[in-house]
């Protein structure tokens, strides 16, 4: 209120939320918030904020009489109103909720507040506050994933930008929003992707307790199915059904690509594999979709590229089991169905030839001999 005007029913209300919120965050359960800056309680959506506040902190603040703070410069009624709004977050604000961060100094896991159940079920980058933030973080430091890359743990690669694929959590996890917002090349469309992927490993890290004997090892649902098969299948003899290959490794791998490629190339992966009819060669698929082999080898290392980051351990296994798989089968000298494994292999994790990382295999096209021009492209 400022000295000499009259005073309305609705200012009173606010000088009376006031001084209840002061004494409320005054008291001794609430000293950890006072070094808190009040930017920490709020969030992109909100308006008429009252700037001149938002970089001084909860106790600074809490130390002036409110007939001071209306006085202050720039801030009208409508701000001190947005300021009120900002202390009663701050009084709904537990101070477990406060992590310091420290990648080294994990702190001991706590349950996410039941005051934020929407935290827990669904993804709002609008309405994301410094406090929300910092909990995200202190899920991914304390359940030892900072060291993750971003691409592995994205919902989808579709909406993250590809210079960040690989960039590891622990870039993130001692910056406050403001401060990613700061740095460059970071716009909107970046930071959605980076506040999406510690969102969802808090909605699922946040619940879990700590057992000593055991632990949770987050990985992309589908190619966990892929890994967990090929480990049984390394340890078990014999040769693999067709049916139980698709099932359990190509069927996966391909959904994956459909969830991080565009259509044309989900549709390019059908077609190498035969999903739709017979396995086609890197020609006559070229032919059917009317591009350049060039082009096609292209899109075929895009595949090889959202394999590396979904499953980078992926092409030893997968290389494993194929060498494993051409012994029995040159042993026992019966063809067994494994055409399209191999052209699953090829086309997921490919020898040198494509500019993939891995040794030249000789052979490796043996069950698709068409693709006569699967030749490294020159630069």
């Amino acid at each position: 209120m400022r000295p000499g005007k009259s005073v309305s029913v609705e200012e009173l209300q606010v000088v009376s939320r006031f001084e209840s919120l002061r004494s409320v965050l005054l008291s001794e359960a609430y000293a950890e918030h006072l070094d808190k800056p009040l930017a920490y309680w709020a969030l992109p959506t909100d308006r008429r904020l009252p700037l001149a506040f938002l970089g001084r902190t909860l106790g600074d603040l809490l130390s002036v009489p409110f007939a001071n703070l209306s006085a202050t410069p720039g801030v009208g009624r409508k701000k001190m109103s947005a300021f009120v709004r900002l202390l009663a977050r701050a009084a709904d604000t537990d101070a477990s909720q406060l992590p310091v961060i420290v990648a080294e100094t994990p702190q001991p896991i706590l349950p996410p507040s039941e005051d934020h159940p929407a935290d827990r079920q669904r993804f709002d980058p609008t309405n994301i506050s410094e406090v929300t933030w910092a909990q995200w973080r202190r899920s991914v430091v304390d359940h030892g994933l900072s060291q993750e890359k971003l691409g592995r743990l994205a919902p989808s690669l579709k909406h993250m930008t590809r210079v960040i694929w690989n960039r590891p959590l622990s870039d993130y996890v001692n910056s406050t929003l403001a401060e990613i917002r700061a740095m460059k090349t970071h716009g909107e469309k970046r930071i959605r992707a980076i506040l999406e992927v510690f969102h969802s490993l808090h909605s699922l890290a946040a619940n879990l307790g700590p057992q000593e004997h055991l632990i949770v090892r987050i990985v992309p649902r589908r190619i966990n199915q892929a890994e967990s098969w090929i480990g049984r299948s390394l340890q078990q003899p014999g040769i693999p059904s067709e049916q139980e290959i698709c099932e359990n490794f190509v069927v996966p791998l391909l959904e994956q690509v459909r969830v991080d490629a565009s259509g044309q190339i989900a549709g390019l992966a059908e077609n190498r594999l035969g999903i739709h009819g017979p396995i086609t060669s890197v020609r006559q698929a070229a032919r059917t979709i009317g591009l350049t082999r060039a082009r096609v080898y292209q899109l075929l290392n895009e595949i090889n590229d959202i394999m590396m980051v979904r499953w980078p351990t992926g092409r030893h296994q997968s290389h494993e089991l194929r060498e494993r798989l051409q012994a029995e089968t040159a042993e026992s000298g019966k063809e067994n169905g494994l055409q399209q494994f191999y052209a699953a292999v090829e086309l997921f994790y490919p020898g040198s030839r494509r500019g993939a990382d891995g040794p030249l295999d000789a052979g490796l096209d043996g069950p698709n001999p068409q693709d006569d021009e699967l030749v490294e492209l020159s630069s």
